[in-house]
């Protein structure tokens, strides 16, 4: 296959190269790309950094009075896991508003005449993100600690409770990946992407205890994805009180299975829509 120049002759277009093993050593690259911003913009790693520490301060010690979550348990330690939940699903967003602008701009464009793997530009910009929403929680448990947060379930389940929250995130990450190569701007996906994450953040137990909501709206918080990663966090820290009765819905029996079992549908689902939708999108 070839191109045609302004002079009339005729210029190769650089293969396609495919498989998983060429994804991702050339999504790496990417990845490496999009990290260097770092550097050259660190005002947006302030913010990312700023955004979680406001959100733990401002529950802790604003709303934290204000709230029960029943038993022992001091609210504090209640809240950090929710806190985790809400900002790495938020942190999600990165990866929509980094591939619309990077649309925007024709970047993307300028991939396309690259030889490389299709997909290397999802998978490079999805892994990005994944140190941004490390850098997150690594300033989250440390004021979390300054607050009185603690983790009590010894440091392998603490592990497993920040693994989870980062395989979550990045399951939301292809959403998001899906949403910015659809809509024409980032100022779109940053306002279409809050009009879904915050009512999954906040009509879920990640602030208030399950017993707070209405009998109708219950239902909807006991299903809730956000909910039972919430709740599995809180489980595999030590943050929750033996003394208040287990829920009695599957969802929040088994909250880090269920959790796992939507970052595997999440995935089936939205890793082709994405491949497929950049194909379209690259190809206008």
């Amino acid at each position: 296959m070839s191109t045609v120049t302004s002079t009339g002759s005729s210029t190769p277009t650089p293969p396609r190269r495919g498989g998983p093993a060429r994804a991702a050593s050339d999504g790496w690259v990417v990845a490496k790309r999009n990290l260097i911003k770092i550097k050259r913009v660190p005002e947006v790693l302030v913010f990312v950094l700023i955004s979680p520490i406001m959100f733990v301060l401002l529950f802790a010690y604003v709303f934290g009075g204000a709230i029960d979550p029943g038993g022992d348990v001091p609210y504090r330690e209640f809240l950090i896991g929710g806190i985790f939940a809400q900002t790495v699903v938020f942190g999600a967003t990165f990866t929509g508003a980094g591939i619309a602008e990077d649309m925007q701009k024709g970047i993307i464009d300028r991939f396309r005449s690259l030889p490389m793997s299709p997909s290397a530009v999802l998978v490079g910009r999805t892994a990005s993100d994944v140190v941004y929403n490390v850098l997150s929680l690594i300033i989250m448990a440390l004021t979390g600690l300054l607050v009185g947060w603690r983790a009590r379930e010894g440091v392998v389940d603490m592990l497993a409770g920040f693994l989870l929250l980062l395989v979550f995130a990045y399951a939301i990450s292809w959403v998001m990946a899906w949403v910015g190569l659809l809509v024409p701007s980032v100022e779109v996906i940053n306002n279409a992407s809050f009009i879904v994450i915050f009512p999954l953040t906040f009509v879920s137990n990640a602030f208030v205890p399950l017993e707070s909501f209405s009998s109708g709206l219950r239902v909807f918080v006991e299903w809730n994805p956000v909910s039972a990663l919430t709740q599995a966090s809180r489980e595999l820290f030590g943050n929750i009180d033996p003394t208040v009765p287990a829920p009695d819905v599957w969802s929040l029996q088994h909250p880090a299975l269920y959790t796992l079992l939507w970052v595997v549908l999440i995935l089936a689902v939205f890793v082709p829509l994405s491949v497929r939708q950049y194909a379209r999108a690259s190809s206008k």
